[in-house]
């Protein structure tokens, strides 16, 4: 696996893996709630963010990571791609883009992910009732502490 710069043409696969790993991760959204958030994000998340790609065999885009200047905003994965280390990888690439101490906001309800972060070395710093827009999601805000190594 391999972690290149998103370009715009990619951006119509990022939105088709962002999808599959919602359905497979977020339990806890309807397909109502997915279809309501998938404007948005095709809109105005994609388009904003420091996109990063994962790519497997033969340049297969198979996640995605979007970064901010001290946090990851956004790590998807194809489900059928879960488990391989390619998480994992883009955590790293995120702690050699920044070099700082990294933060994230995980949904609490999506075990999995709180679970990965924390088997990754993030703690829980706080917790939000709502989303950022509101919604009763409830969010766990993580910090990755230890030492920054490169």
């Amino acid at each position: 696996m391999s972690v290149r710069p998103a370009q715009p043409s990619d951006v119509s696969e990022l939105l088709t893996i962002w999808l599959r790993s919602v359905r497979a991760t977020h339990t806890f959204l309807t397909e109502r709630d997915i279809q309501s958030l998938l404007p948005m994000v095709r809109d105005q998340v994609l388009p904003n963010l420091n996109l990063w790609v994962l790519c497997g065999e033969r340049d297969r885009l198979i996640g995605f990571m979007g970064v901010g200047e001290d946090s990851i905003e956004a790590l998807f994965i194809d489900p059928k791609y879960l488990r391989r280390g390619g998480g994992t990888l883009l955590v790293r690439h995120a702690r050699r883009l920044l070099r700082r101490q990294l933060r994230v906001d995980v949904n609490e309800q999506n075990w999995r992910a709180v679970e990965f972060y924390k088997a990754s070395g993030f703690v829980v710093v706080g917790r939000s009732t709502v989303d950022d827009d509101g919604r009763p999601f409830p969010l766990l805000h993580m910090r990755k502490i230890g030492s920054v190594s490169w």
